[in-house]
């Protein structure tokens, strides 16, 4: 049943979005009732006792004790029924039912990476089943950040050097957006991530066959797939603007000035370095903040590094 106020919420698409919207639209009724109740009686008392000439008097006012115990007692009932409402819709977030499916989120400046129980890995696309509850335990890679899901009505913290948790069960297959609700530094606003719910079918062959590398592809393509894929573009750009790391135009082959002084020729051996151990050689002039990432194959490296080699 659609309440008063759904216009201003996303769709509902999770076991859990109802009983919240349900509360939120308690709320939103029972202020809306008691701000025009009270605008109303303000306005008709000012209109009502109001001065009319010089010689009117205030009258002596003694107080109402049913008055007074009944605008306290029906507030303090209200603050109850909220209360008792949202805290046993909060215990039922914070506990994922034991045969919830797990997927470890990690989040860093400015991307989302996804991991499975089988080990697969997706970067920037958050794949789920429909009809089965979804654990995520989240952490940091750099600062906090914030994991939300709107239609799931499912938001948590995702902090550094500790796991944080959300559960969700999504009622229909759908698209949406992963969105990071904490801000978290210059490209803040772009750290998405695609969501896509699936039939469970749908959803298992995706998972042994969704990130499979093509092997048609050439090392410069499948480099510029995985640049997309692994959220580089948030810091490195591809057209020469400066973002938060070197930008990848043109760069392949010049001098590289580092924080320490030093300079190093941006060739296969750097670049490769960069991927796998970033903090090792930092350019001059931008924040030690590109996470390692040591889980690319040799030809996945390979490839990122001919497809540099293009952007000339």
């Amino acid at each position: 049943m659609n309440g008063p106020f759904d216009f201003m919420l996303p769709d509902a698409r999770s076991t859990a979005a109802g009983d919240i919207d349900a509360l939120f639209n308690f709320i939103s009724v029972v202020s809306t009732i008691f701000l025009v109740g009270i605008t109303i009686t303000a306005i008709y008392f000012a209109i009502k006792y109001r001065r009319r000439s010089d010689d009117d008097t205030t009258p002596h006012i003694t107080h109402d004790s049913r008055l007074e115990i009944t605008w306290g007692v029906i507030p303090l009932i209200l603050v109850f029924i909220v209360f008792s409402w949202s805290w046993r819709s909060y215990v039922e977030l914070i506990n994922p039912p034991d045969d919830a499916y797990e997927i470890r989120a990690v989040g860093r400046m400015w991307s989302w990476e996804f991991h499975y129980p089988n080990g697969h890995i997706s970067t920037g696309e958050l794949h789920v089943p429909v009809g089965r509850p979804v654990k995520m335990v989240m952490i940091s890679d750099d600062v906090i950040h914030s994991l939300f899901i709107p239609e799931f009505r499912v938001k948590m913290d995702v902090l550094p050097n500790r796991y944080t948790q959300l559960w969700f069960e999504a009622t229909e297959t759908f698209e949406s957006v992963v969105y990071c609700a904490e801000y978290c530094g210059f490209d803040h606003s772009g750290m998405l991530a695609n969501l896509y719910v699936h039939t469970q079918e749908d959803f298992d062959t995706w998972l042994e066959e969704g990130d499979t590398i093509d092997e048609s592809l050439s090392p410069a393509e499948l480099g510029e797939q995985l640049v997309q894929r692994q959220g580089c573009m948030a810091c490195h750009s591809t057209d020469g603007s400066v973002l938060q790391g070197p930008s990848f135009l043109g760069s392949f082959g010049t001098e590289r000035a580092l924080d320490d002084g030093s300079s190093v020729t941006v060739d296969e051996n750097y670049i490769r370095e960069s991927i796998i151990e970033p903090q090792t050689k930092i350019a001059a002039g931008f924040p030690p903040i590109m996470p390692a990432y040591p889980n690319l194959s040799d030809r996945e490296i390979e490839g990122i590094i001919e497809y540099i080699k293009t952007l000339e």
